[in-house]
């Protein structure tokens, strides 16, 4: 670019370069979130109109106060089963996490990502959703499989990418995807699901199917194309939808500010689609539950998509290859001013008196013991480097419905080369 005309009179343009709160060895400051009272967002009616309801894009529905009490119009009135289902499943996602962590530094699987501390918002959407509704999730929604009872064993074969892999070994770690389920395969590009998502519920709506559909992204993701057209296409054609973002603040080593939480929330991206948008505490798993039916009854009566912001926070590194502690404070999680999502749950139906510390303990032990069970069923399919792993012709399989005679020569060279390097 050539150098403009130097004008004295006014004053040097400077670029502005978002920065976080805190640095390694700072002290953590989180005085500008602003966290309303639990029970002071209004509910508004499942059909009421996106201009009426723009105040829900800047506040926090918030239904959990800080004695762990159920209060104000969003309180979902949960019978006690589905309370202590959804403690459940969200102390079943940590376990697996935990359990699956230590498998990759043992050298296991190449790869893994935990969900700590969001649990909420894939296990209470989940939970407000019908079981056949097709959810489009990204890489940390494992606690929807939880919830829909998908087998623990299978979800390890696939980190594993062992001889049972129903993948075979060409996805990811924890790229899943379970069709029976109606959970669409996850993909590690970024925000691609969100038009996936957008397509698959307008198809829904042309064939007069009662089903929604259901997507998640991290913030970082919101400044990808992806997610825009997806909010186009959304608004324009009145796609049953719910479009979730995920906000736990950092985007790999990137605070959320470089995806534009400095300006504004991210909820308050749906105001300038016309659609609606609400602000949740994504800690507060009674909060998020009642959002996603708000959403979901909005959709199943033509009324619109909704984007959902869930205001969380990652409480680890953003995947085992990360260390936050090289960009972040190490207190940020421990001062997270909307606590952990289970804790808070935990408290709530120990203070309904439906639950005590004896019987959390007991279930923690209890789901430890059967996440190790179903590690060692996967493992004896094979882990990382045992060789115990898809046949080697596969990899030219399930791209044709007929193998192609190009393909068949490459595969027969290809197996001759092998046999020749390793005899055995």
């Amino acid at each position: 670019m050539a150098d403009g005309p130097m004008r004295s009179n006014l004053p040097p343009l400077a670029l502005h370069v978002p920065e976080p709160r805190s640095r390694p060895g700072d002290p953590v400051d989180f005085s500008d979130v602003i966290v309303p009272a639990a029970g002071s967002m209004a509910r508004p009616d499942e059909a009421a109109s996106p201009h009426d309801m723009r105040n829900l894009s800047f506040g926090l529905v918030r239904v959990l106060d800080d004695d762990h009490k159920a209060v104000g119009a969003w309180d979902p009135r949960l019978p006690d089963e589905t309370l202590l289902r959804m403690l459940r499943t969200m102390a079943l996602t940590r376990a697996f996490d935990e359990r699956l962590y230590r498998a990759q530094r043992q050298g296991k699987t190449s790869f893994y990502m935990k969900c700590t501390g969001e649990e909420a918002t894939s296990v209470a959407a989940a939970a407000a959703m019908q079981g056949d509704d097709m959810v489009f999730p990204s890489y940390r929604q494992q606690g929807i499989l939880m919830w829909r009872g998908y087998a623990l064993t299978e979800m390890i074969n696939q980190i594993y990418s062992n001889r049972s892999d129903k993948l075979k070994g060409r996805q990811l770690p924890i790229m899943y995807s379970v069709p029976e389920l109606s959970f669409f395969t996850i993909s590690g590009n970024l925000a691609t699901q969100y038009p996936q998502a957008v397509g698959w519920a307008m198809a829904s709506a042309i064939k007069g199917d009662t089903r929604i559909a259901s997507c998640w992204c991290g913030e970082g993701s919101t400044a990808e194309g992806d997610f825009h057209s997806a909010m186009t296409f959304a608004s324009v054609y009145n796609a049953p939808t719910i479009l979730n973002v995920v906000n736990n603040q950092w985007a790999i080593s990137s605070f959320s500010g470089f995806a534009g939480a400095e300006r504004t929330t991210f909820a308050a991206r749906a105001i300038g689609y016309g659609i609606a948008g609400l602000r949740v505490d994504g800690n507060d798993a009674l909060a998020v539950y009642a959002a996603t039916r708000w959403a979901a009854e909005r959709a199943r009566s033509n009324k619109g998509p909704t984007l959902i912001e869930h205001f969380t926070y990652r409480a680890e590194g953003h995947s085992t290859s990360d260390d936050p502690s090289a960009y972040r404070s190490a207190q940020e999680s421990a001062e997270w001013p909307l606590g952990d999502p289970i804790h808070r749950l935990k408290s709530h139906v120990i203070g309904l008196g439906i639950w005590d510390e004896e019987r959390h303990a007991a279930m923690d032990l209890e789901l430890a013991e059967m996440v190790k069970a179903a590690t060692k069923q996967a493992e004896k399919n094979g882990v990382l480097g045992h060789g115990m792993h898809q046949p080697f012709e596969t990899m030219f399989e399930d791209v044709f419905e007929e193998l192609p005679w190009h393909l068949q020569e490459q595969m027969a060279q290809a197996l001759e080369e092998r046999a020749a390097k390793w005899p055995k």
